[in-house]
C-alpha cells in the first residue's frame, strides 16, 4: 500500500517551511493568500489527507460563487475526463470559492436542454454548456440573461450576440488543418468521406466547411462526398463506414469532424486492411490512441481541456462580478494534434 503523503512531504511540495504549512492548516497566525494556494494545489497534487481543510483555511471569507456546467454522453471517456478537468478547475480557481453543478444533457434535443438551463439557472450564478445553436435555446439563454446569470458556450457556439462567451477551437481552422494533413498522407486522390453528428453543432459545421475549403483551394483532385450525418453514434457511423468501404471503391479515406469515431475505428479494423484509408478523428480518448497506435488512425486534432476549464473558470468569475455586463468574447484555444509517432 502506497505511503500516505506527511506534511514534511506536503512542505517540499509547495516550496515552503512545515511551520507555514501548520500555520495554514491550523490558522495559527496570517499566511499570505498566495502561498496558502500555493499550499493547497501541492496538497491536491499529491493527495494530502487534508487538503480539503487546507482549502477551507485559504478560501475563508472570499466570495462563494456556484457555476452550472452542462455536458454531453456521461458514459463516453472525452466528457468523463471533461467533468474531472472541471471540478480540478473549479477547486483551484482564486480567488473565488466555487462550487461546481455539472449536469449531463439527455439528450441534444432542445426541449430537454432548456430544462437542465433552467434548473441550473434557478440554483447558480453562470452557466456553461455544450450544446447546439437552436432558437429556442436562444431564447432561453436571453432570459437568464435578463436575470444576471450569463451562458457560456463551449466546444460549439450558439446564441451568438445573447450568450456571454464561447470557448473552445477554432473550428474552421481544425477543419482546414484535417484536410491539409488529408492531402499531405493520401497515397492517391480519391473520394473522402465526412461525417457530422448534426447541422445544429456550428463546430460541426464548421469544421465540414474549412475541412472542403481546403481542399477546393488546394487539392481539387479530391471529390469530397456528400456528408453524412451520424448523430454522434457509434452504430450509425460503423454501419455506414463499411457501406462506404463496400460501395466506394475510389475511397480514400474520411474526417469524422464530431463524435461517433469508435465506429468508424471498429469498420476499419474490420475491413480496412490493405485499403490504406486515411482516417482524421476528433479528440484523444483511449479508442483513438488505440488506433493511432494500430495505423488506424492518421491524426486526432482534440481540445485541450485543462487550459479551457481554467480559463472558462476564472472567466465565468469575471462575468459574475462585473458591475455591467461584459461584451461577448471569443476565446479560441490552440488544439493538441496527435499522430501515431507522437503519442
Amino acid at each position: 500500500m502506497a505511503k500516505r503523503p506527511t506534511i514534511s512531504d506536503l512542505a517540499r511540495e509547495a516550496a515552503v517551511s512545515v511551520s507555514t504549512v501548520d500555520r495554514v492548516l491550523n490558522a495559527r497566525h496570517p499566511v499570505r493568500e498566495e502561498t496558502a494556494r500555493r499550499v493547497y494545489e501541492a496538497a491536491h497534487a499529491i493527495g494530502y489527507h487534508a487538503a480539503g481543510l487546507i482549502k477551507q483555511r485559504s478560501q475563508r471569507g472570499l466570495p462563494q460563487y456556484r457555476l452550472g456546467f452542462i455536458l454531453r454522453k456521461p458514459a463516453q471517456h472525452f466528457y468523463q475526463e471533461f467533468a474531472r478537468e472541471v471540478e480540478s478547475a473549479v477547486s483551484l480557481a482564486q480567488p473565488f470559492h466555487g462550487i461546481p453543478h455539472i449536469a449531463f444533457a439527455p439528450s441534444h434535443v432542445p426541449e430537454d436542454l432548456i430544462v437542465v438551463l433552467k434548473d441550473l439557472g434557478r440554483r447558480c450564478h453562470a452557466i456553461a454548456m455544450v450544446g447546439p445553436d437552436h432558437p429556442k435555446i436562444t431564447a432561453t439563454v436571453e432570459e437568464l440573461k435578463a436575470k444576471g446569470i450569463p451562458v457560456f458556450s463551449l466546444l460549439s457556439d450558439f446564441a451568438s450576440g445573447v450568450r456571454q462567451g464561447y470557448i473552445g477551437l477554432n473550428n474552421l481552422k481544425a477543419g482546414r488543418t484535417a484536410a491539409w494533413m488529408f492531402s499531405k498522407v493520401a497515397k492517391r486522390p480519391g473520394k473522402v468521406a465526412v461525417f457530422v453528428g448534426s447541422h445544429r453543432f456550428q463546430a460541426h459545421e464548421l469544421r465540414e466547411t474549412g475541412f472542403r475549403s481546403y481542399f477546393r483551394d488546394n487539392a481539387p483532385s479530391f471529390e469530397v462526398l456528400d456528408t453524412l450525418v451520424n448523430l454522434e453514434k457509434r452504430q450509425i457511423t460503423y454501419e455506414t463506414m463499411l457501406d462506404l468501404m463496400h460501395r466506394q471503391p475510389e475511397l480514400v479515406g474520411l474526417y469524422v469532424a464530431g463524435g461517433g469515431m469508435e465506429g468508424a475505428i471498429s469498420a476499419l479494423r474490420e475491413e480496412g486492411e490493405g485499403q490504406e484509408l486515411v482516417a482524421i478523428v476528433n479528440e484523444i480518448t483511449p479508442e483513438s490512441r488505440a488506433a493511432l497506435a494500430e495505423n488506424i488512425v492518421t491524426m486526432t486534432v482534440s481540445t485541450p481541456l485543462r487550459r479551457l476549464c481554467q480559463e472558462l473558470t476564472l472567466g465565468m468569475a469575471r462575468a459574475i462580478e462585473a458591475d455591467t455586463p461584459e461584451t461577448p468574447w471569443q476565446t479560441f484555444l490552440p488544439f493538441d494534434i496527435h499522430l501515431p509517432e507522437s503519442i
